[in-house]
């Protein structure tokens, strides 16, 4: 019977998604509902609230079924969160992407379905007692993309799910280094993908500080800790800034920033990737001879080894070239072509760090 269920919620959790993928509302070039106007924008929320209806039912039906020890069933929560974060995150409810006539009528209708669903994410995570060490760092990436939604409330009130996270890992292993490792990598992405913002910045500061002050046993790690994503937000927002910037000195200036902080707290996969980051930068200066010099820098943390490449490589060297010793050869090659671009002569070239 407990299996009939199982297969019953993933049934009807997957047609769900494939339900909220085909009946999401396209958005036009301004970025506001169909041009059919207002009474279709409302319209159509209609049905995102039929499916918050059913997102409830679910969280119900986990919630009295299948929490308990003997009938915890991890899949299904899983597909719980990743389908309400699905559903809180999608195009249709991201109101301050409609003009303030249509925002109104829709808030004056069904409100903002994104706070509902955030408390509701909020209270089933809490709900789920010591089984919570489960999902991380599985959830952090999503729970972040929820977090970063630009509505002021629903970050309030969804953000202390960090915290919790960091003491129930702790609490368990004396530390908390798989959260801290998937949200530092995550923040990258979601930053450089334009979500996040300084008021995020400073709501995630403020929050997480008030939380850790209260556990004796968090107070300094915790407080660390806000401190090295305070640091890696503000390098991220002024990198995304700049990103398409003509001025070369502020983009090399952040990019730099960016790999710098990374090789201080020793995120070798992050460093390498803005290293590769600044040596496209200097390529398309035609700063042949600096990017020969970035592209050192990564050469001189391989071996002269079979062992594996431990961090992804971006761009063509990472495809086929699967030990340190192909890498590194394979990186020697371009820094000689690079040379030679830069009319450098290889053989007389001291080969120097880059001046970061």
């Amino acid at each position: 019977m407990a299996l009939d269920m199982q297969e019953w919620c993933s049934g009807q959790c997957l047609a769900a998604l494939r339900w909220a993928a085909r009946t999401s509302p396209p958005l036009c070039d301004d970025g506001g509902p169909t041009r059919l106007g207002s009474a279709h924008s409302v319209a159509v929320l209609t049905r995102p609230r039929e499916f918050l209806r059913a997102i409830n039912q679910f969280a119900t039906t986990l919630t009295e079924m299948f929490l308990s020890n003997s009938d915890f069933e991890l899949q299904l929560w899983n597909n719980y969160f990743h389908l309400a974060v699905a559903f809180l995150t999608q195009d249709s409810l991201q109101l301050e992407n409609f003009s303030p006539a249509k925002r109104n009528t829709i808030l004056a209708k069904y409100g903002d379905m994104r706070a509902t669903i955030g408390a509701a994410i909020r209270d089933m995570w809490y709900s789920l007692g010591q089984r919570k060490i489960e999902f991380i760092p599985g959830m952090v990436g999503p729970i972040l993309e929820m977090t970063l939604v630009p509505e002021l409330e629903l970050r309030k009130s969804t953000i202390p799910i960090f915290f919790d996270m960091m003491l129930c890992e702790h609490r368990l292993t004396g530390s908390f280094s798989r959260f801290e490792d998937e949200i530092l990598r995550r923040l990258d992405s979601e930053v450089e993908g334009g979500r996040g913002d300084e008021q995020y910045m400073q709501l995630f500061k403020s929050i997480l500080l008030s939380c850790c002050q209260s556990h004796p046993e968090l107070a300094k790690p915790g407080e660390d800790f806000v401190r090295l994503v305070s640091e890696l937000l503000e390098r991220l927002l002024d990198y995304r800034a700049v990103m398409n910037d003509e001025n070369k000195t502020y983009s090399m200036s952040c990019t730099v920033n960016l790999l710098n902080f990374y090789k201080e707290i020793d995120r070798q996969a992050m460093y390498i990737r803005y290293l590769y980051k600044l040596k496209d930068l200097h390529i398309s200066y035609e700063n042949y001879t600096e990017g020969a010099y970035t592209l050192l820098l990564h050469a001189r943390l391989l071996m002269w080894s079979e062992e594996s490449n431990a961090a992804p490589v971006p761009g063509p060297h990472g495809l086929h070239l699967h030990t340190q010793r192909q890498l590194k050869e394979a990186l020697y090659n371009q820094i000689i072509e690079y040379f030679d671009q830069g009319k450098v002569s290889v053989a007389t070239c001291p080969y120097r760090p880059c001046s970061l």
